[in-house]
């Protein structure tokens, strides 16, 4: 009689092809089991999913934007790319030449207020756009400030034509005429020193003139905007307070939105475990 060793040595061998086909055949049987038993399930949370990928609600929108304050503070300060300005750095620079070149006899202190004044012109502009982001009053206060010092050096220059019995040219004057046209398309320094030693006392003060007044006109032009502006927007503390109340409102207005979603996915997801609840209870 053959031992129970020798038996288990002579069972023939199963083929590894066989083997692996019933694994798989296994798996399949299990897989199908599984998907019937739990087929209640399954379909809720497809259900649910599908519900929720839809964006049937905002809760789960991917569009929503998130809350953001807005902005208040005006976007200025490039007073680099007014032609006001241009036309102030111009003059400062004729009249720092001519003050040093023409004053130069007074014992006094004519060069430093003339020149002063004609700097006070230019750098009030530039500090006037520099605050505009946070004060529209001081914005105001310094572009009339500098519109006020260049009436000065206008005067300046207007007082040296008058007490060395120099011609100040009519408005009428073909010089003049001639002269507005250059300083209207010409506002580099540049521009006006490059010959600047060759002209006559009288010459400069004529140009220096004209183009004051064309800065004088683009200077009313620019406070009447910023009028405009201040009384259709109001000043920095008013925008920052409709700023304020803008967001709020927005909060409040999510939060009511949020709760009205919230209240439908309730509702939505009670009336999936209902269906899942009878699914299950007619198995």
């Amino acid at each position: 009689m053959k031992s129970m060793k020798s038996i288990r040595l002579m069972r023939p061998r199963r083929d590894h092809k066989e083997t692996k086909m019933n694994e798989e055949e296994r798996n399949k049987s299990k897989e199908a089991s599984g998907a019937n038993r739990t087929y209640g399930a399954d379909e809720a949370y497809g259900a649910n999913e599908a519900y929720r990928t839809q964006g049937a609600y905002g809760a789960y929108k991917a569009d929503r934007k998130p809350l953001e304050p807005q902005p208040f503070l005006p976007k200025k300060g490039n007073y680099r790319g007014l032609i006001v300005y241009q036309k102030a750095e111009c003059i400062y620079d004729i009249t720092f030449y001519f003050a040093h070149h023409y004053f130069v006899e007074r014992k006094d202190r004519t060069i430093d207020q003339v020149v002063q004044a004609a700097r006070s012109a230019k750098q009030n502009i530039a500090e006037g756009c520099a605050a505009a982001s946070t004060s529209a009053e001081t914005e105001i206060k310094l572009i009339g400030v500098a519109r006020a010092s260049m009436k000065e050096t206008l005067e300046d220059f207007k007082d040296y034509l008058r007490t060395r019995h120099l011609e100040e040219w009519a408005v009428d004057d073909p010089r003049t005429r001639q002269t507005q046209e250059y300083c209207k398309k010409h506002n580099r320094p540049e521009d006006y020193m490059k010959d600047i030693e060759k002209r006559s006392p009288e010459a400069l003060c004529n140009i220096a003139i004209t183009l004051i007044c064309q800065y004088d006109v683009m200077m009313g032009r620019l406070l009447d905007r910023l009028q405009k502006d201040f009384v259709e927007k109001g000043g920095i503390r008013e925008q920052m307070t409709v700023a304020r109340l803008g967001y709020r409102n927005e909060q409040k207005a999510r939060i009511v939105e949020l709760e009205v979603e919230n209240a439908a996915l309730k509702a939505r997801i009670a009336e999936l475990e209902g269906q899942l609840a009878q699914k299950g209870g007619g198995r």
